[in-house]
């Protein structure tokens, strides 16, 4: 059983790596076995954080990447390639946040700008990943979706707080399962996998909604297991997506919502 869940000698890309979501995800991978690489725009905060992992004895390196730009992308997965001869999991969890607005007042800049990340460059790093992918027979693509495209969002939930759900973020979600379930489709005749995992609220994020106590009581209300997701929550799903305990299971995606979308 501990080999089916064992990543050794696996090379993991996780984009956005040293994020909110990409630490754990990042940390997870790496206490599984994995070789990870933590990628975003800021490298150095990236190699920062890989230095915290790897004083614990494990397998992480920061690199540079920059979604917006197709040379940056192209490069990176050259130079991940060159080093370690394979790329066995993509984990495709960057997203930006620019511009994140409800419809009436959504300016049109901002929307193209963060679609260049959140649209266009998660095709982009798929395309250059699937290339290896297919060359050495086999590979692994995990997307970091949200409840927010699995269900329409709950605008009551946010109460008086002045907090909403943005029109980008369900757009880019909903359409990253799409993505998720083509990908499935099109390359299982290659032995490549692809699967998305939707978290729900994240806990170590309730700590930063001073005075949003409204949304944050609403939210557990709303949630059959009454409270927010820890980090654990989020590094079981991606261990079990990322290894083989997981082989025969692509084209989904995985609710680690505490049973938000249940009801």
């Amino acid at each position: 059983m501990k080999n089916l869940f064992s990543l050794k000698n696996k090379i993991a890309i996780v984009t956005g790596g040293s994020g909110f979501f990409g630490a754990p995800i990042s940390t997870a991978l790496a206490e599984a076995g994995a070789q990870v690489v933590i990628a975003s725009r800021d490298a150095g905060k990236c190699e920062q954080f890989a230095g915290t992992i790897r004083e614990k004895g494990f397998l992480v390196e920061g690199m540079g990447l920059d979604l917006e730009d197709e040379n940056s992308i192209i490069s990176f997965v050259q130079l991940v390639k060159e080093r370690f001869g394979r790329i066995d999991i993509l984990v495709n969890n960057a997203v930006s946040r620019e511009g994140f607005s409800d419809l009436e007042n959504i300016e049109k800049e901002s929307w193209e700008r963060a679609q260049t990340v959140n649209s266009t460059g998660l095709i982009l790093i798929t395309r250059s990943v699937i290339g290896v992918m297919r060359e050495q027979g086999s590979g692994n693509i995990i997307n970091i979706g949200s409840i927010q495209g699995a269900v329409g969002p709950n605008f009551p939930v946010y109460g008086s707080t002045g907090m909403t759900s943005p029109v980008n973020y369900t757009y880019d979600k909903w359409g990253m399962v799409g993505f998720t379930k083509w990908l499935a489709n099109y390359y299982g005749k290659y032995n490549i996998r692809a699967n998305c995992i939707s978290p729900g609220g994240y806990g170590p994020g309730v700590a930063q909604l001073v005075g949003k106590e409204e949304f944050v009581e609403n939210y557990k209300r709303l949630t059959p297991l009454g409270r927010f997701a820890d980090d654990d929550d989020i590094k079981g799903p991606v261990v079990f997506m990322a290894s083989d305990a997981s082989a025969f299971i692509t084209g989904q995606n995985l609710l680690v919502d505490g049973g938000w979308t249940s009801w």
